[in-house]
């Protein structure tokens, strides 16, 4: 049973850093493009970044724009979120996901295996 795992949520003041891990079992997720999304309390499901599975090519979100990098160890069947200068309002639960297929894609429709999430707190 194919299966995502995030890690790495927690509390951290304004300012700070987290890296978020999303190991899969079950299956290999090279060849599909990965992303990360997130939930704040409230609001609905919205794009972070993603992650080719193809050529390594990332995409992200404005506000994720030089303050987020996303990367995967397909060696270890593993993506990251490297998340600096956190703010407030990137309070949410963060959510881990596999594309359909290799390319870069945003909407939440084109993701077929996700995550249960990892919360993230950020204190001001």
């Amino acid at each position: 049973q194919e299966q995502l795992v995030e890690s790495g949520g927690g509390l951290v003041q304004a300012g700070g850093s987290l890296r978020l891990s999303c190991a899969a079992s079950g299956r290999t997720f090279s060849s599909n493009a990965m992303g990360w999304f997130r939930q704040a309390e409230g609001k609905e499901r919205e794009f972070v970044a993603t992650i080719s599975g193809r050529d390594g090519t990332t995409h992200y979100a404005n506000f994720a724009k030089g303050r987020f990098t996303i990367s995967r160890d397909n060696a270890k069947n593993t993506v990251y979120l490297q998340m600096n200068s956190l703010k407030p309002e990137d309070t949410a639960v963060y959510y881990c996901a596999a594309a359909r297929y290799a390319g870069i894609t945003t909407p939440a429709t084109e993701y077929i295996s996700w995550g249960q999430g990892t919360q993230v707190t950020v204190s001001s």
